[in-house]
């Protein structure tokens, strides 16, 4: 898919969105921060990285801040989230502790999972994030099998599955859609098309020019919007949330954005260009969200300096924390290990 279609989709707002009359000034304070907080979270992770304190690969998603956050807008803890190999955003716009997290990526007993896991595999059932996932596409399914659990137990929980543009040519996203379908579960199916999975472009690897568009096979509502407008993509989510907890089944969210980062740590990013990287620079969701905000009067810009002043007190306290805490004994080489 090229630039200039992308484009198309995301048009300026001129008047004040919608989700705005839905939301309290404390609701997009609040998604203001989270977006800043993934972003400083991540740039401070890719430095301990580059400084070999942290351990394992990891896989950034900065740019993709706004899909995250406005897709996890209308949840609250008892409502779950699947995640993806690049998942922070979606672990953090979930209600993670950074501290957790930064002490996970260091390998410390008090990560999510005690060290054990890193980017890849960090879970926290407490607040419904069930999880990350190193397969592509494999949340999925899982995503599915929460969906029926909700439904049966009647607790009115919506599951919010995240996924990248490579996995909707996976058998399991199509049986798991078509399955969702079926049972009229209450899943909504966001794909952060980022247009490349890992370094082929979508535009050579998938048929439709819109992955929403493969809604309509499975009978469900499919929409595509600009995944770099918190706005556009919160209101697709409370909508598609509406319809689930009413009962109406599943929905599709294309959300159109892109990973400014390689794919992982070890990308050299020689399948794109530097123009098409500062191009999608230039569409900053932190930047056009702030701006947004100051000019619908939503919030001022001492207000906003205010916000990046919390989150960096935040990711210092979080930094402080990790470095502070125990790392695993190895007399607890096999604890967690069910076969040998």
């Amino acid at each position: 898919m090229s630039i200039s279609s992308i484009e198309s989709i995301a048009s300026p707002q001129v008047n004040r969105p919608r989700i705005y009359e839905r939301l309290t000034k404390s609701d997009v304070r609040g998604a203001l921060y989270k977006m800043i907080l993934i972003r400083r979270f991540e740039e401070s992770a890719e430095d301990a990285y580059v400084r070999g304190r942290s351990y394992g690969t990891m896989h950034l998603s900065i740019g993709e801040e706004a899909a995250a956050v406005g897709a996890c807008a209308p949840l609250s803890d008892r409502d779950y989230v699947t995640s993806t190999h690049r998942g922070h955003g979606h672990c953090i716009a979930k209600g993670a502790e950074v501290k957790r997290m930064f002490a996970e990526f260091l390998g410390r007993e008090t990560g999510y999972c005690r060290g054990r896991g890193g980017s890849m595999h960090i879970a926290d059932p407490s607040k419904g994030n069930l999880g990350a996932n190193g397969i592509v596409g494999g949340g999925i399914p899982i995503a599915v099998g929460a969906a029926l659990s909700v439904k049966r137990r009647k607790t009115g929980a919506v599951v919010v599955c995240f996924f990248g543009d490579g996995a909707n040519n996976e058998g399991a996203f199509h049986e798991s859609l078509n399955m969702a379908a079926i049972w009229r579960l209450p899943v909504v199916f966001v794909c952060e098309n980022n247009l490349y999975g890992m370094s082929v472009s979508t535009e050579r690897s998938t048929a439709v020019n819109y992955i929403a568009q493969r809604a309509s096979a499975y009978s469900m509502p499919g929409v595509t919007v600009d995944g770099n407008s918190f706005a556009e993509v919160a209101q697709a989510s409370f909508d598609a949330a509406d319809r689930a907890r009413r009962g109406e089944g599943p929905s599709l969210i294309e959300c159109m954005t892109y990973r400014i980062r390689g794919h992982s740590r070890s990308d050299r990013n020689r399948y794109r260009t530097k123009e098409e990287i500062e191009t999608w620079k230039g569409r900053d969701p932190i930047d056009a969200f702030e701006n947004e905000l100051e000019s619908h009067g939503l919030l001022s810009q001492s207000e906003i300096d205010a916000v990046r002043a919390e989150v960096e007190d935040e990711i210092k306290q979080g930094i402080a924390f990790a470095e502070a805490s125990p790392s695993p004994s190895a007399d607890d080489l096999l604890r967690d290990v069910y076969t040998i």
